[in-house]
């Protein structure tokens, strides 16, 4: 079993952690080149919605991230049902951790079994506070994780994949310097980067212009 001194003091997972702040409200801070924004790193991407839809909305985040677990709570369950499943957004999740554990959170997500990627990620959201406040976080996560068809093996297994967290790291670090983000969640609405989106009434109000008609 891996303890929570044991992962907070492994040196992969450490370099993770920059210490950077979660941000609100939406604030517009400026617009990157759509090109460059839709370029994969070196994980699969993870999205939902319509590959041509008009709008594609890039989330990066954190799993230890109150603002985070408040949009997905809350802001995201109207962004799917309005516009990713009408068709009219496409939907790209990137992690960004802001600190260890965050980062394996991310892995687990990645590892889930079967195509359940977002479904991982929905349920450390709604139940962040529980694994983060326990007194041991990681046994909180394998509590959640089991959930999904984690075995003690294959969670172990997920939490050591080097490969995998040197992915999420060079996703982290490329969102970092190439698109200047540091906080999360940060948004790109077609290229309009918008940081801490918190409410329907922000999701919409990024959206209208861009769908009229």
């Amino acid at each position: 079993m891996l303890s929570r001194r044991r992962l907070l003091e492994t040196s992969t997972l450490a370099l993770i952690a920059a210490g950077l702040s979660p941000v609100s409200p939406a604030l517009a801070q400026g617009v990157f080149d759509a090109g460059e924004l839709l370029k994969p790193g070196v994980l699969p991407e993870m999205s939902m919605g319509k590959a041509d839809a008009p709008v594609t909305v890039i989330e990066y985040a954190s799993m230890t991230c109150g603002h985070c677990a408040h949009f997905h709570e809350t802001v995201f369950p109207h962004l799917k049902e309005k516009y990713i499943d009408a068709g009219k957004v496409r939907f790209i999740y990137r992690e960004f951790p802001l600190d260890a554990l965050a980062a394996a959170a991310s892995m687990l997500s990645r590892c889930a079994p079967g195509d359940r990627y977002f479904e991982m990620t929905g349920l450390f959201y709604a139940k962040q506070k529980d694994w983060i406040r326990a007194d041991d976080p990681v046994e909180g996560l394998f509590s959640i994780a089991k959930q999904s068809g984690f075995t003690r093996e294959t969670f172990k297994t997920c939490l050591t994949d080097q490969k995998l967290l040197d992915g999420i790291t060079a996703n982290r670090t490329r969102g970092s310097e190439a698109f200047k983000i540091d906080g999360t969640p940060t948004f790109f609405v077609n290229g309009k980067k918008i940081v801490g989106i918190s409410t329907v009434a922000e999701m919409d109000e990024a959206l209208a212009p861009l769908l009229k008609g």
